[in-house]
C-alpha cells in the first residue's frame, strides 16, 4: 500500500480482519404461511390453541435458562428499560465475579420483536396465522469464549424464536495467537503491536463463514432447546445471515506522536478533496445513471480523536484514529450493493456476477469487497499534503536558538511580516537561480531606496536569521542563497496552516 512505501519510518505494521459482526438466524419455514401451517399440523395443534402451545413453548425456553444459571453458578439480570447497556452490565459482573471461560452471566430484558400470532379474519370469519410484532422476553447470553472471546447471543423467547449473535474478530485473532504463543499489545480491540503480523493475517484470512456455522449452531442449541424439535419437524434448524459485517484495516504507528503528526492532514484531504465519485471508487463501484441514494460524508469530533465517515446507502466506509493505529473500516449492511460470482447448476447456462446475498457462505466475499475498500481509501489519503509533520518544527521557529557567539530570536508564523518574507523566499525563480538581498528587499521594503544602507542592514540580518534556522543555505563564492529542502518543507506548511487550516478551523468553532 502506498501509505506503507510513503511512511515506512512511521508504521510497524498492518492488520486487515473483520471486526464487529452481528449475526442473525430465522427458522425460514416459520416466516410462510404453509410452513407454519405444516408445523403446527405436526404438533398436532389447532389454531385456537396456538396461544397456549406458544406460551407453553416460551416456559420451557424460560426454565431451561433458570436450569443453566444455577448449574454454571452465573447471575441472572433482569432489566428494567432495553436502554440500560446490557454489555456493561455484563463487564461489571465480569469484574465482580470473573471467570477464565464459559458463561458470564443471562440479561433478560422486554424488547419488540418478530412473532407469530393468531388473528381472526373479518371478511371469512376465520383464524389465520399471521407475521406480526410485539414486546417479549428476550435473553442475551454473555461468554467467555475460547474461540471468540467476548461475545453474546440474543435469544427472543417467543415464536420464531429469533436469534443473534455478536462476535468481533480482533478478540478471534487474539485467542489464537494466545495459543500460538505470538506476542501482541492492545489498545481496546485494536492491535498496535503484533510480534508476527503475517501469522496474524493468516489466522484472519483463514476465518470463514464455515468455521462461523459450527459455532452459531453450538450456541444455538445450548440458549433454544426448542430448537431440536423445530428440526426433527421441519428437518431445517436456523438459516443464518448477515446483519451488520465491519472489516478493518488497522495501521499500526509506532507510537501515538507518529500518527498524530499525519492524521489531521488525512482527514483535511479527506474532508476537502474526495467527492461523491471519489466514495464510488472506494467501494468499488462506478457512478451511473440508475444509481439512486445518497451519498453523505460528514467528520465528528469525540473525546478521544476525529472521525471522518462516507455513506454510500446503507453501507459506509470510515477513518478514524484509535491510539497509534490508524483505522479504516468498511460496514456492510447491505450486501446487495455489491456482486458476487456464481456458478451456474443449469448445464448449459453460463456463470455470473449476481447480487451478493446475506448468507454467512458469503464472508469470504465480504472481506474481499472491504479489503479493497480500505486499501483504496487508504491510497487516497496517502496522497495528503502533509502539515502536521512539520509542526514541531514549526514551533522550533517560535523559539529562540543561538548559533555560534550570536542569538537569534524566532518567528511569529502567523504574522503578516513572516508570512511575507516567507513568500518573498519560496518564490518559484529562487529556485533556479537563488535570491540576494538585493531581491529580497525589494519584496519586504518596496518603499525603500536602493541604497538605503539601513534596509540593507535589516535584511542582512533577516537572512542571517533564516540561515540560523536552516531555512536558507548560502551559496558558495557568491552573494546568493538558496531555500533549503526543510525550509521548503517548513515555509509551505506555515503558509498552509495560516492560509487554509487556520480559517477552516475558525469557521467550523
Amino acid at each position: 500500500m502506498k501509505i506503507i512505501e510513503k511512511f515506512r519510518d512511521k508504521i510497524n505494521g498492518y492488520l486487515s480482519a473483520f471486526d464487529r459482526m452481528i449475526i442473525k438466524g430465522h427458522i425460514l419455514q416459520l416466516f410462510s404461511d404453509s410452513g407454519k401451517r405444516y408445523f403446527l399440523a405436526q404438533e398436532g395443534v389447532l389454531l385456537k390453541d396456538f396461544g397456549e402451545y406458544a406460551e407453553k413453548a416460551t416456559k420451557s425456553i424460560r426454565a431451561s435458562i433458570e436450569d443453566m444459571v444455577e448449574q454454571t453458578g452465573r447471575p441472572l439480570i433482569y432489566l428494567n428499560s432495553s436502554k440500560v447497556s446490557k454489555e456493561g452490565t455484563a463487564q461489571d459482573v465480569l469484574k465482580r465475579e470473573p471467570v477464565e471461560e464459559g458463561l458470564i452471566c443471562v440479561v433478560s430484558v422486554l424488547e419488540m420483536g418478530h412473532s407469530v400470532e393468531i388473528r381472526k379474519n373479518k371478511e371469512t370469519q376465520k383464524l389465520e396465522l399471521k407475521n406480526g410484532v410485539r414486546k417479549c422476553l428476550h435473553y442475551y447470553f454473555y461468554y467467555l469464549d475460547k474461540e471468540f472471546g467476548f461475545m453474546h447471543v440474543k435469544l427472543q423467547s417467543w415464536i420464531p424464536f429469533g436469534i443473534q449473535v455478536y462476535v468481533n474478530g480482533r478478540e478471534y485473532i487474539s485467542k489464537q495467537l494466545d495459543k500460538t504463543g505470538i506476542s501482541y499489545k492492545k489498545y481496546d480491540n485494536s492491535f498496535t503491536q503484533i510480534d508476527n503480523i503475517e501469522a496474524a493475517q493468516k489466522i484472519s484470512d483463514d476465518f470463514t463463514g464455515k468455521k462461523l456455522d459450527g459455532m452459531l449452531n453450538h450456541f444455538a442449541k445450548q440458549v433454544n432447546p426448542f430448537i431440536n424439535r423445530i428440526k426433527e419437524v421441519l428437518g431445517h434448524d436456523y438459516y443464518w445471515c448477515m446483519e451488520q459485517c465491519e472489516y478493518a484495516t488497522d495501521v499500526m504507528f509506532n507510537n501515538r506522536r507518529d500518527l498524530e503528526s499525519v492524521y489531521m492532514d488525512f482527514v483535511q484531504h479527506g474532508i476537502v478533496n474526495f467527492k461523491f465519485d471519489d466514495v464510488m471508487t472506494f467501494m468499488g463501484r462506478k457512478m451511473h445513471p440508475a444509481f439512486s441514494g445518497e451519498i453523505v460524508s460528514d467528520v465528528k469530533r469525540r473525546p478521544f480523536g476525529v472521525r471522518i465517515k462516507h455513506r454510500m446507502k446503507e453501507n459506509s466506509i470510515k477513518m478514524y484514529d484509535k491510539y497509534s493505529v490508524l483505522r479504516v473500516e468498511t460496514t456492510i449492511n447491505n450486501p446487495r450493493e455489491f456482486k458476487i460470482f456464481k456458478k451456474s447448476t443449469e448445464e448449459g447456462k453460463p456463470d455470473k456476477w449476481v447480487p451478493m446475498g446475506k448468507s454467512i457462505s458469503n464472508l469470504y466475499r465480504y472481506a474481499e469487497v472491504s479489503k479493497a475498500a480500505n486499501k483504496r481509501y487508504l491510497d487516497a489519503v496517502a496522497l495528503a499534503d502533509l502539515k502536521g509533520d512539520c509542526i514541531e518544527e514549526i514551533e522550533k521557529l517560535c523559539n529562540r536558538i543561538e548559533k555560534g557567539n550570536r542569538t537569534f530570536s524566532g518567528f511569529n508564523p502567523m504574522s503578516e511580516q513572516t508570512e511575507l518574507l516567507f513568500r518573498a523566499v519560496l518564490n518559484g525563480g529562487n529556485h533556479i537561480n537563488g535570491f540576494t538581498n538585493a531581491s529580497i528587499r525589494k519584496i519586504i521594503f518596496p518603499d525603500a531606496f536602493d541604497d538605503d544602507k539601513k534596509t540593507r542592514d535589516k535584511v542582512t540580518r533577516i537572512l542571517a536569521k533564516l540561515k540560523a534556522f536552516s531555512l536558507i543555505s548560502k551559496i558558495p563564492r557568491s552573494f546568493r542563497y538558496k531555500i533549503t529542502a526543510k525550509g521548503v518543507r517548513i515555509i509551505t506548511a506555515t503558509l498552509s496552516i495560516k492560509n487554509t487550516t487556520m480559517p477552516i478551523a475558525m469557521k467550523s468553532a
